[in-house]
């Protein structure tokens, strides 16, 4: 699939993912989700030694300023229903994914673009990054998942406040309340996402790959997060990974892991 609207790169094994619509403010409209689906569904799974993702945005005013609202106007209750739907959707494949993925947040992430955001599996804040949930100032609701991605990651009655006052925040309030992981320079974003990239792609492929999936059974209705911990485990403790890291060790060495 030809992107218009997302660009991809990739060095060292990590793919740069740059939603490209800077004069709009990188807001998520329907080609661009489709363009997300594609890469989370179909290109990246398939990229073979691929050890990470940053998700960021063109320029240096927005990561993504929200959703494209001209194209709420006449979706309707059905229509929107299924807006929402697919977004989540989307946001699910990221969340999923197999390798970890990197938010890099240069701007503004409101709305779309904090659910975006929170979909990642981690944050990293430029000093001039503002998180917000504003959708209450046009009437409606996330329906990305904010309602309950902010819960889990900062708490339910912070995120009740941000929800229903549609407040901003700024970099610094949001790694005090553990929405962000790191505050770093403007600029400086995707440069801190490859140092954390540099640590993890020293580790097993498979163990960082379980362990996502281990924490996300946590938030997962009717599964339990212990159980699958057996489970992987036990799969791990299976891998040649494993051999090799335990041998590592006892040799004091460094492990040379393959993904095996």
């Amino acid at each position: 699939m030809e992107y218009k609207n997302i660009t991809v790169t990739e060095k060292e094994e990590i793919v740069t993912l740059t939603i490209n619509r800077e004069k709009a403010l990188n807001a998520l409209n329907a080609l661009t989700f489709t363009e997300l689906n594609h890469f989370f569904s179909t290109e990246g799974p398939s990229r073979k030694g691929l050890r990470g993702v940053i998700v960021t945005g063109a320029g240096d005013r927005a990561f993504v300023a929200g959703a494209d609202i001209k194209e709420f106007l006449d979706f309707g209750a059905d229509g929107a229903a299924k807006v929402a739907k697919r977004g989540q959707d989307v946001f699910f494949l990221i969340e999923r994914f197999h390798v970890p993925v990197i938010a890099a947040v240069n701007g503004f992430a409101l709305g779309g673009g904090c659910e975006l955001a929170m979909a990642c599996h981690m944050r990293i804040a430029g000093e001039k990054a503002k998180f917000g949930q504003p959708e209450v100032n046009l009437g409606i609701i996330p329906g990305y998942g904010g309602t309950q991605r902010l819960i889990q990651l900062i708490g339910k009655g912070k995120a009740i406040e941000l929800l229903t006052t549609g407040d901003m925040i700024k970099a610094d309030e949001a790694y005090r309340l553990g929405l962000a992981n790191h505050v770093v320079p403007a600029g400086e974003e995707v440069a801190k996402a490859m140092e954390i990239f540099d640590k993890i792609k020293q580790k097993a492929p498979i163990a960082v790959a379980n362990v996502i999936s281990c924490v996300n059974k946590y938030f997962e209705p009717g599964n339990d997060g212990f159980d699958y911990e057996v489970t992987y485990f036990g799969k791990t403790s299976n891998s040649a990974d494993f051999v090799e890291g335990a041998t590592a060790f006892i040799e004091k060495r460094k492990a040379e892991f393959k993904g095996e």
